[in-house]
């Protein structure tokens, strides 16, 4: 009986002596940056340009700065048109929101006469439908968007009233709102 107690004894310090090797080797020593006194400086290796040299060489990169303006943030969920435009699809009001932005992202007028959008219903089979009316810079839709606000969105841009109305674009948009 006492060899197996002394069995086991040794069993659970050699496991205890393990599982702390392995903690210790796992926690990363500090790591301490030591200079060389005979190392040569950053200073002395980096090569130097003459005086008249480096402010010709600073004022390119001000002008690059310059010509590189920032574009605005378009709001909502951006859409690439093949025309080089850009959409923003967001919900405002509980309605989703369409709005047309040219090439600099500033807004512009609505270049079709309405749209029409289908998404996934959350509560019950089917889908959800609406119209997108408006004037001015945007499209808005007629019916409520129930959250949440991660499905895919069927966009038509249409052109035309009535019968005589065209599909001129559509769009699959992973609407995340």
């Amino acid at each position: 009986m006492k060899s197996i107690v002394a069995g086991m004894k040794s069993i659970a310090v050699s496991l205890l002596v393990m599982f702390a090797a392995s903690v210790l080797s796992a926690q990363k020593a500090p790591v301490e940056k030591t200079t060389d006194p005979k190392a040569p400086a950053l200073e002395a290796i980096a090569p130097k340009a003459p005086a008249g040299k480096a402010a010709t060489t600073a004022t390119p990169a001000k002008k690059v700065e310059k010509k590189k303006e920032e574009l605005p943030k378009i709001p909502g969920t951006v859409i690439n048109r093949p025309n080089g435009t850009l959409l923003g699809l967001q919900v405002v009001g509980g309605r989703f929101k369409l709005t047309f932005y040219d090439k600099k992202h500033k807004p512009m007028a609505i270049d079709v006469t309405r749209a029409t959008a289908r998404w996934p219903n959350p509560r019950s089979p089917g889908n959800n439908r609406t119209v997108l009316n408006g004037s001015g810079t945007a499209l808005v839709g007629e019916k409520p968007v129930v959250p949440p606000f991660t499905f895919n969105v069927f966009l038509t841009l249409l052109v035309g009233e009535g019968e005589e109305a065209k599909a001129v674009e559509n769009y699959t948009v992973a609407f995340r709102g």
